[in-house]
């Protein structure tokens, strides 16, 4: 029986030597999406600081980097600035979060001139180059909303090239997710008062986004071999507010550490091919594999938002 006992010490000893790879620690960033928030029904100044301060808190018990993507037409009410708003992201900047363009106002790529597209990127840089500046601090990333990058490949580089001219870098997506469409019902239900149907949704919230990962962990492999340092899309919202923590304890027990999105883009999976200019936002492991001439077959079994979900949110189709 010892003799059996030491074999497979040995054994396990010996595998770990062999296959490192099992022991190696996945690498995530997180990004939030339309800052300071989005999906907040309520036009109340203390609810809307509320929600915005417990999600800050979340981030900081969690210790995750977070990089905010802003609006900057959040930042205005009735064509003034709203310094309570600005207020909020001073206190973001101040725990230690960094901020980065998401355009004035939420424009797509797809639908607007390259000219009016320069303009939003110009716009929304205002305030929150200010807001850095006083910590020291520059823009170091734009995200294109809704992922649009334009509808040719010359427009798209023009978009690019425009935005390296401002400082900084366009912010890629490893794992996009349906996120927003949980948030939506969440808020209804919230409006609603009905908590038992906001835990259902925040469990399944849960569910979904482990199953997302695990899907984009395949299609990593699949094209390199290897699962690569991940950037997560998620939104400034009343679902994330609440939920953050076991989002990070669920992404921990799949043997993630949390990084900032500069470490993310140290990978070399970052330089790979990107030749997507169709009508959609997918993610870059997407836009590579449609590149690299992968067919449907190798986007099968994607994770899809639950139905009662999307018909309590009234949304048709994702």
């Amino acid at each position: 029986m010892k003799y059996i006992l030491s074999s497979f010490i040995f054994l396990f000893f010996i595998g770990t030597i062999i296959f490192p790879q099992n022991n190696v620690k996945c690498k995530m960033a997180v990004t939030m999406d339309d800052m300071p928030l989005v999906g907040i029904q309520s036009l109340d100044p203390d609810e809307y600081e509320r929600v915005f301060n417990k999600l800050v808190a979340e981030i900081k018990k969690q210790n995750t980097p977070v990089t905010g993507f802003v609006n900057e037409s959040r930042l205005y009410a009735e064509g003034k600035k709203d310094e309570n708003k600005i207020q909020l992201l001073k206190n973001w900047i101040n725990a230690g979060f960094d901020l980065g363009n998401h355009t004035y106002s939420h424009k797509s790529a797809n639908v607007v001139s390259v000219d009016e597209y320069r303009e939003e990127i110009v716009k929304g840089e205002t305030i929150i180059k200010i807001l850095l500046a006083e910590k020291g601090k520059k823009i170091k990333y734009f995200r294109h909303p809704f992922l649009h990058t334009g509808l040719s490949l010359e427009n798209r580089d023009m978009i690019v090239n425009f935005i390296k001219s401002r400082g900084y870098e366009v912010a890629p997506v490893t794992i996009d997710n349906s996120e927003w469409l949980f948030a939506a019902a969440y808020g209804i239900a919230y409006n609603k008062g009905e908590k038992e149907m906001m835990k259902k949704i925040g469990g399944e919230y849960i569910s979904y986004m482990n199953k997302k990962i695990e899907y984009y962990e395949g299609r990593s492999n699949a094209l390199f071999g290897r699962n690569i340092n991940h950037i997560l899309l998620i939104h400034a919202n009343r679902l994330n507010s609440d939920y953050y923590s076991q989002l990070c304890e669920m992404i921990r027990k799949r043997n993630y550490e949390f990084i900032s999105v500069d470490e993310a883009m140290k990978d070399k999976a970052y330089e790979t091919k990107d030749s997507f200019v169709k009508n959609s936002g997918i993610s870059w492991i997407d836009r590579w594999a449609l590149a690299a001439g992968k067919t449907k077959e190798f986007f099968a079994d994607e994770p899809k938002c639950p139905k009662y979900v999307m018909e309590y949110a009234n949304i048709e189709s994702e």
